[in-house]
């Protein structure tokens, strides 16, 4: 028994066909042999793409010459209503100034001020979920939870049945399934005043998630005149300057900001979470390994994160069956050669996580969930070369160490007292909406040890 993983689309589809299966779900729209190709060609009337599975183009367009590839704007443009002009989103000189004011607060130093919180939300989370003992439960609902949970005591200071909090958490579930990864504008050039399309319900959620993030983000501003903010992650983003202009983020530029954190320190966060949990499932001799190495949470201080190395591995390697982000796009800024193949400027280039991490020619058996393969040679060859779950080079998330704490924290936290099994005939189907999740989620029956 392998763990689950789309089925691919027969290898040759006509174009509309194509982009009708690609907006319903980007993973069940590639066909199988992208697991083996070093790089593809894939041809619209608008525009060219090539997806590239490559370790050494990979490291060309990522770490060797990011200027040359920046992001694209195509895939911009479904995520605009929410994000703004996020770090997430930028380019050039704006992308610059936004990574040096973001990046101070992620240091390592201030990533273990951010335990206390973690924890805190990891404690709560058990708490609830003792109440469900011995049902059936579906997971990707209660991580999401404890992932917003988490960003709201890091960034904040407030816990997330504090009064915005629990709106932003609500309406953001509505905007994660009713938004597609892909707007219409990623496949067909429009001008910037021709509307988007976007749905009416979209719009809305994503401008009354803003609203609410900026009556924080106020909150917050006043709190730091008067002298009386809380040492979190918002107060640190919001008084660092640039050192290059003097400059902070304005009001506008911090919803932004905020925007995405919550999007990728949650949405991420709650869909590796949740894969995590059903292959503990599908394998649980690795859950007693997992509860075991957990009593070292007895000393419930940062210093603990060190002798947790099983749910490391164990994290890592959901990590990489299941990238939260499973595609970044990048556009060519100029022509370009890549395997003896012309790339006109302009095409579309596809680094893939999901096919990077899966790729049959690097990899040792691929498709299965082998947490051990991280201390084998294939393993630590495949982690520096062919492991990009928060991508890599200049444009690496900022939140990576973030999310490596949080992870295999809040996964020895819930061993550490419950017991996950399968349930039979809810096998999940990988799906990429705004994360790789779950169709009809993922269901488990949960038991208090």
């Amino acid at each position: 028994m392998t763990p689950p993983k789309p089925t691919s689309r027969p290898d040759k589809v006509s174009l509309w066909r194509y982009l009708r299966l690609f907006r319903k779900d980007i993973l069940s729209a590639q066909p199988h042999r992208l697991y083996r190709a070093w790089m593809a060609e894939f041809r619209t009337p608008f525009f060219r793409s090539y997806l590239v599975n490559q370790p050494e183009l990979i490291d060309t367009v990522l770490k060797k010459r990011p200027d040359d590839f920046p992001k694209s704007n195509r895939i911009s443009e479904g995520l605009r209503p929410l994000l703004g002009d996020s770090v997430f989103l930028t380019n050039g000189d704006t992308w610059k100034r936004q990574r040096r004011i973001i990046d101070p607060a992620f240091e390592g130093g201030r990533l273990k001020d951010t335990f206390p919180a973690m924890h805190a939300a990891g404690q709560a989370a058990v708490d609830r979920l003792r109440l469900q003992s011995g049902g059936v439960v579906e997971f990707e609902e209660v991580t999401s939870h404890i992932a917003a949970d988490v960003i709201f005591r890091t960034l904040f200071s407030v816990p997330i049945e504090h009064e915005i909090a629990a709106q932003v958490f609500d309406k953001f579930r509505s905007y994660q399934r009713e938004q597609p990864i892909l707007n219409i504008a990623a496949f067909v050039p429009l001008p910037k005043w021709l509307p988007r399309l976007h749905s009416r319900r979209t719009k809305k959620n994503a401008k009354d998630i803003r609203a609410l993030i900026q009556r924080l983000t106020a909150d917050r501003a006043e709190l730091i005149a008067r002298g009386g903010a809380p040492d979190d992650l918002a107060t640190k983003i919001m008084t660092t300057r640039d050192p290059e202009t003097g400059r902070g983020f304005d009001t506008q530029e911090m919803v932004d900001q905020v925007a995405i954190f919550f999007l990728a320190g949650h949405e991420t966060s709650a869909s590796a979470l949740a894969w995590t949990l059903y292959l503990l499932a599908m394998y649980p001799e690795w859950q007693d390994s997992l509860a075991e190495e957990a009593a070292a949470l007895d000393t419930p201080d940062f210093s603990v994160m060190s002798r947790l190395k099983l749910s490391r591995d164990v994290f890592r390697e959901a990590l990489r069956l299941y990238p939260p982000v499973p595609m970044m796009v990048r556009e060519a800024k100029c022509p370009e050669r890549f395997r003896n193949r012309d790339v006109p400027e302009g095409s579309q280039i596809v680094i893939s996580p999901w096919h990077l991490h899966r790729q049959e020619r690097l990899w040792e058996r691929p498709d299965e969930f082998d947490p051990t393969r991280w201390g084998t040679e294939n393993g630590k060859t495949c982690q520096r070369n062919a492991y990009i779950p928060f991508s890599t080079g200049s444009r690496v998330c900022p939140g990576a160490g973030f999310a490596m704490i949080e992870g295999p924290l809040l996964l020895s936290m819930l061993l550490r007292h419950f017991r996950f099994e399968l349930v039979a005939g809810q096998t999940p189907v990988p799906v990429a909406h705004l994360t790789v999740r779950s169709k009809d989620g993922i269901w488990l029956r949960l038991v208090e040890r």
